[in-house]
């Protein structure tokens, strides 16, 4: 499943980004900046270091620890990886409240880093206990303040992202008399209404959904407001944010055209949708390439084709971060080897391992990753179509704690149950009563 080479990109990130929907990478709540001065010194040369790192699912480190190793000898890794990213979170929030068991390194989903950073003080300051070499400029702006807490304590190095663009089916658009070639669609996905128009004539031509999933969708939408389900005093704003409620009003709009495919997002249902043609256009970070391939089967191939457009300019869905719990006793030393994993020249192997695309500035102007093409999708170079939107993503939006549970265990559910027949009103009030039970 995975590609060597430089010119295609198969592997896909799964767990908790696949669960949690679409989120905008976001500044978390607050808590104590702390200083670094409790820190223990770094170990000499000659002194043997054992650091774990803890990951899940794939990050492409498999060669780079080795690599590691050979160039600090006195530095022996242990790498702690998951297989879901669900359990590794669940895992990972228990031995947080124990004050023990956590990894030299812990990876945190980008889903789950609002309820981190609202415990900051439990994570090292890696702006002061890192590298002096490592700069802020290394990542995308969003990307690197996303890391922070309210206070400008950064407790995580970026890894991977998941910037936005629209993957659709070729043939079905162009059977519905749509656009299909990839620049001509632009236009189609320019706005959310753009889309949702071009999804009711879509639907009324052939009676078929235009996408798989409502919450997929409004989650988007919403993440790119300026203000999402909680202000910057962590208070719920479903009451006055106009904004989530015109998004409301489109998404269920669109369902009650027939637009929905009403489907549960990486459910069976939804995989098998794929191979069937369920629906015709599909929310797509970088890593949803590698889910279409494997769902869609190589009988689709060609069939689906991904263009550099997504309505309300950009976002991003997925990627990761690399923390130092204050738990490790070689802080110092975790600090540098999260500083080297997500150096540019690192995070280019890991895209070109496992298709896991780079948050680094630097990486995002490689040659490597720029001409990375994907036959699967009509030689598409999505190396450059997505290092194109990445830049799209605008400041990102404060994400208080308990936001992602708002997003996945609430507001899912609740356009759920309007795909099932419930009235726009009755989901959106079981949006506000869920939200309310979950803000603090």
């Amino acid at each position: 499943m995975t590609s060597k080479g430089l010119t295609t990109v198969t592997t896909f990130r799964k767990g908790l980004v696949l669960a949690l929907g679409i989120t905008m990478t976001a500044v978390g709540a607050a808590a104590c900046g702390g200083g670094d001065g409790d820190v223990p010194a770094a170990a000499g040369p000659n002194e043997h270091v054992e650091l774990t790192l803890a990951t899940f699912t794939e990050f492409g480190y498999e060669a780079l620890i080795p690599e590691y190793e050979r160039l600090h000898p006195n530095i022996k890794i242990t790498h702690r990886k998951t297989g879901q990213g669900g359990p590794y979170a669940q895992d990972m929030m228990t031995k947080l409240a124990a004050g023990s068991g956590l990894a030299d390194v812990q990876a945190v989903e980008e889903g789950h880093l609002s309820d981190i950073l609202s415990k900051s003080s439990k994570f090292n300051d890696l702006s002061k206990i890192g590298p002096s070499e490592v700069s802020p400029d290394r990542w995308l702006s969003w990307k690197y303040e996303a890391g922070k807490d309210k206070n400008g304590k950064l407790i995580g190095y970026g890894t991977d992202i998941g910037p936005l663009a629209m993957c659709y089916r070729k043939d079905l658009l162009a059977a519905a008399g749509l656009p299909s070639d990839p620049e001509a669609v632009k236009p189609l996905f320019a706005t959310w209404g753009s889309y949702f128009a071009a999804g009711a004539q879509y639907t009324a031509k052939t009676g078929k959904a235009w996408f798989d999933s409502a919450a997929q969708n409004f989650n988007s939408m919403v993440n790119q407001l300026p203000v999402g389900y909680l202000d910057t005093g962590d208070k719920l704003t479903l009451d006055t944010n106009q904004g989530i409620k015109d998004a409301w009003a489109k998404v269920t709009d669109a369902v009650a055209k027939g637009e929905s495919a009403k489907l549960t997002a990486f459910s069976n249902e939804w995989n098998s949708g794929f191979k069937q043609s369920a629906f015709a256009t599909k929310a797509c970070p970088a890593w949803m390439l590698g889910v279409i391939k494997e769902q869609a089967g190589p009988d689709n191939a060609g069939k689906w084709a991904v263009t550099a457009a997504f309505p309300g300019g950009g976002g991003n869905w997925g990627g990761s971060y690399l923390t130092v719990p204050t738990q490790s006793k070689h802080p110092r030393e975790a600090a540098e080897l999260a500083a080297w994993l997500t150096a540019p020249e690192q995070q280019i192997k890991a895209f070109e391992a496992k298709g896991n695309f780079p948050s680094q500035a630097k990486a995002l102007e490689s040659p490597q990753l720029l001409n990375a093409t994907d036959a699967y999708f009509g030689g598409a170079k999505i190396g450059e179509l997505f290092a194109e939107q990445a830049k799209k993503v605008a400041k990102p939006q404060y994400k208080g704690p308990n936001d992602g549970q708002i997003q996945e265990n609430v507001a899912s559910p609740a356009l759920q149950s309007v795909e099932q027949g419930a009235s726009a009103a009755d989901g959106w009030q079981r949006l506000v009563d869920g939200a309310k039970k979950l803000a603090r």
